[in-house]
């Protein structure tokens, strides 16, 4: 019965769901129509809001791409490649491969979401080279659904908000929280916890439980999953000499991992964007030996990046019509949230933040700008409500990160280090979906 569900779901987002850049235009053309009704603005002032936001994602759209890039670029180092092999080995079953990266993949992203959502794609790319008859599509569903913690995890932007204390605070949640609150009430409180250790420890099940019959599998062959060997070049001019040298990539190398050090001395072990990418970058020099090897796999990876440099812009324009508000200061993302605060009690407000931020999440698909739409809304209303702000902080993280597993934004680095499209894991994650929402919300509701 389960399997028939889930092959449905397959089967109905094979068919029905578009390529994700026409995905983010049928939003745009969504939020255009939705915005002008629910906020009686003109055309042209929701054509300026998209434009006026088409551009503010640009140094996350760089910043993503390197995170497939230099990701990919690393994983492809001899001794990652020996050392993924070696961890793919551990799995025998395709069953016992749905399980393994589920479980790594929910892991890595608890602890940092760039480099889990990186990580649970290349694990999964070396199982389907290591584990027959696994179902490719399900493995990196799979790899993918450990996305769904990042929130809730030590990367989580909402959180972290939360306990920086300042002006920024007080303004962005509309003068509702004044002082920092400690992550000890946000991640690692109990009801967060809970909630994340149900999802850890039953979601790779949930997965095996949804693997095809042996004969209804799709496999793919392990030497598509190969990256192109190197050409062997005879005799060597001296050019070719410098860029099969090792020591450029070890001395630059040498000198990003020094800075690397030096950001974890003063820092500790906080953990962004910039920081992983960069190590990543200056790591994956030094383990491919040379300029020339390292050239190689950049250009191999690069090749993944297309749907990131296209959709992004297109995703922050919907951004900016979402928060273009009116004369009076409404927008359709303020109408969204205040919809849900009017039919909340004390007791369902967790659970209606929780959905509203799944609803908002399609049409700002960041937690940064979700934040920035349903903390002045949100906030406030929480504490008029009695609920603590630790709670409806949390209840929007979740709900950001909930709908993620049927929103094509945050897949593509995955998509484009696995060769796959939106089609071939969304109809696995709708399952995801739905099974998580009903943890998430009965914990948010009741712990």
């Amino acid at each position: 019965m389960f399997k028939r569900i889930t092959k449905a779901c397959v089967s109905l987002v094979q068919k029905y769901l578009p390529d994700p850049f026409l995905f983010a235009v049928i939003l745009t053309l969504l939020v255009f129509i939705l915005g002008i009704v629910t906020t009686g603005q003109g055309p042209m002032a929701m054509i300026n809001h998209w434009s006026n936001g088409f551009w503010k994602l640009l140094a996350f759209s760089m910043q993503m791409a390197l995170v497939l890039v230099t990701g990919h670029t690393l994983a492809n180092a001899p001794i990652i490649k020996k050392g993924l092999n070696n961890l793919a080995k551990i799995a025998k079953t395709p069953t016992q491969a749905i399980l393994a990266v589920t479980f790594i993949s929910t892991i890595a992203c608890w602890i940092n979401w760039g480099f889990g959502l990186v990580v649970g794609a290349l694990y999964a790319r070396q199982l389907a080279k290591e584990v027959k008859g696994v179902d490719y599509r399900l493995l990196i569903a799979s790899a993918y659904s450990g996305f769904l913690v990042w929130h809730s995890g030590i990367s989580g932007s909402i959180p972290l908000k939360l306990a920086t204390a300042g002006d920024d605070l007080v303004k962005a949640t509309n003068g509702a929280v004044v002082d920092a609150i400690s992550t000890n009430a946000t991640i690692f409180s109990t009801f967060n916890l809970v909630i994340f250790g149900i999802i850890l420890f039953t979601m790779p099940f949930l997965n095996k439980a949804m693997h095809p019959k042996a004969g209804e599998a799709v496999t793919i062959d392990p030497k598509l999953l190969e990256e192109e060997a190197a050409t062997k070049v005879e005799e060597l001019t001296p050019a070719d000499k410098m860029e099969n040298s090792p020591i450029l990539s070890m001395l630059i190398g040498a000198m990003g991992l020094v800075f690397v050090v030096y950001y974890f001395k003063n820092n500790g072990f906080k953990l962004n964007l910039n920081i992983v990418n960069f190590m990543f970058l200056f790591t994956g020099i030094i383990l491919h030996g040379n300029p020339k090897r390292f050239l190689n796999a950049i250009n191999a990876a690069a090749k993944g990046t297309a749907g990131i440099i296209l959709q992004f812009p297109f995703y922050a324009g919907i951004m900016g019509m979402m928060t273009g508000a009116n004369e009076v200061g409404v927008s359709f993302a303020g109408v969204i949230s205040e919809w849900f605060v009017n039919i909340s009690t004390a007791t369902t407000f967790p659970l209606f933040t929780f959905l509203s931020a799944g609803i908002v999440n399609f049409f700002v698909p960041s937690g940064g700008g979700q934040w920035a739409v349903q903390a002045p809304i949100m906030m406030p209303a929480g504490k008029a409500l009695g609920v603590s702000a630790a709670k409806t902080g949390m209840a929007i993280a979740w709900g950001d990160a909930w709908t993620n597993m049927i929103q094509p934004f945050w897949a593509l680095p995955a998509l484009g280090i696995a060769g796959l499209g939106a089609r071939d894991i969304m109809g696995f994650c709708i399952i995801d979906l739905i099974y998580s929402g009903v943890i998430i919300a009965l914990g948010l509701m009741f712990l």
